[in-house]
C-alpha cells in the first residue's frame, strides 16, 4: 500500500468514538482531499467497516504473515485507489482492554503491530496516540466493561491494576520501533482539544478546513446507579442484548450520584499518578516521539 496512510489508533476511553463520527461527519471534506476512511460501526457510528483481524496472546509469530496478509487484502477492497490517502482509527491495534484485568498491558501488541506494518507494507506518515492518566483508564475500563459483561468487585481487581506489568513507555516504544511513522504524535488526553482538531492534528493538510464537530454523543458513559442494576441482572443470569443494557443506561443517566461503584483507594490513585507523570517525562523524552 504505497500512500500516505494516518493513524489514528486510539488509546481507549479517550473519545475514539467520539473521533470516527467526526471523521463520519467530513467524510465529503476528506473526499475531496484525496483520503479515504476507515474505521470499525461501533457504538452507532456510520460507515463502519473496518474490520482488523489481529493476533491474540496465544498466537505465535509464526502467524503474523497470514494475519497480515487479511488485513492488507481488507484495506486494499475498503481503498483500492493508490493514488488515494487514507485514514485509520482503531483503537483496537495495540489490543483489547480485558487483559488489564489480568495485570497485561496490551500483551500481544508487538505482534498486532507487526502485522498491520507488513499489511500496509511501507511507513505511516503519520500516527498518532492520545495517553490517558492510569488511575482513570482503570476505572473507566472496568465501568465500560461492567456495562455488558459480569465483573467482579473493583476492589478485587485494583492489585492487578497497581501491579501492572508496564505501561505506556513501552507501547510508545514499539510502535514507533515497529510501526515506524514517518511522525509520531502522543498527546495528553488533558490536551486531546476537540474531535475536529485532533482530526486537523492527524491529518496537517486540513489544518485550515473547517471541519464540522459532531452534534451528537457518542458512547455515552453509564451512571454508577445504572452499572449496579446492570450487574445485579447479570449476577441474576440474565443475559442481555445491546438494546437491553443500552435501555438501562439512558434510563439511570439522570442520576448522577457517586454510589462508589469504582474508585481506586486514595494513596492508590497517588501511586498511579506518579507512575504516569514519570512516564510522560520518559515519553516526551524518547527520540522519534512529539509530545503534547
Amino acid at each position: 500500500m504505497s500512500k500516505p496512510v494516518f493513524i489514528h489508533a486510539g488509546a481507549h476511553r479517550t473519545g475514539t468514538s467520539s473521533f470516527q463520527l467526526c471523521l463520519a461527519e467530513n467524510r465529503g471534506l476528506l473526499d475531496r482531499h484525496g483520503l479515504d476512511v476507515v474505521y470499525p460501526g461501533r457504538d452507532g457510528v456510520p460507515g463502519g467497516r473496518l474490520r482488523m483481524p489481529m493476533p491474540r496472546p496465544r498466537h505465535g509469530a509464526k502467524r503474523i504473515p497470514a494475519f497480515a496478509a487479511d488485513l492488507r487484502a481488507h484495506l486494499s477492497k475498503l481503498a483500492p485507489d493508490p493514488d488515494r490517502g487514507l485514514v485509520i482509527s482503531e483503537e483496537n491495534i495495540p489490543g483489547p482492554m480485558h487483559h488489564f484485568y489480568e495485570g497485561r498491558f496490551f500483551p500481544a501488541s508487538a505482534r498486532r503491530l507487526a502485522v498491520l506494518a507488513q499489511a500496509l507494507e511501507g511507513r505511516a506518515q503519520h500516527l498518532l496516540y492520545v495517553l490517558r492518566p492510569y488511575d482513570a483508564l482503570y476505572v473507566s475500563a472496568y465501568r465500560k466493561r461492567a456495562e455488558d459483561n459480569p465483573v467482579p468487585p473493583f476492589a478485587e481487581l485494583a492489585p492487578q491494576f497497581l501491579a501492572m506489568d508496564r505501561g505506556w513507555p513501552a507501547l510508545v516504544a514499539e510502535f514507533r520501533d515497529i510501526l515506524r511513522p514517518e511522525t509520531l504524535t502522543v498527546i495528553d488526553y488533558a490536551r486531546r482539544g476537540s474531535s475536529a482538531a485532533l482530526l486537523a492534528r492527524l491529518v496537517p493538510q486540513l489544518a485550515a478546513e473547517p471541519l464540522a464537530e459532531p452534534a451528537r454523543l457518542v458512547n455515552l458513559s453509564a451512571t454508577d446507579r445504572a452499572l449496579e442494576v446492570l450487574q445485579a441482572r447479570y449476577r441474576a443470569g440474565e443475559e442481555l442484548a445491546r438494546k437491553e443494557w443500552q435501555e438501562v443506561i439512558a434510563e439511570h443517566q439522570d442520576d448522577r450520584a457517586d454510589r462508589g461503584f469504582a474508585a481506586f483507594a486514595a494513596e492508590d490513585a497517588d501511586r498511579l499518578r506518579a507512575r504516569y507523570a514519570a512516564d510522560i517525562e520518559t515519553i516526551a523524552a524518547m527520540d522519534g516521539v512529539t509530545f503534547l
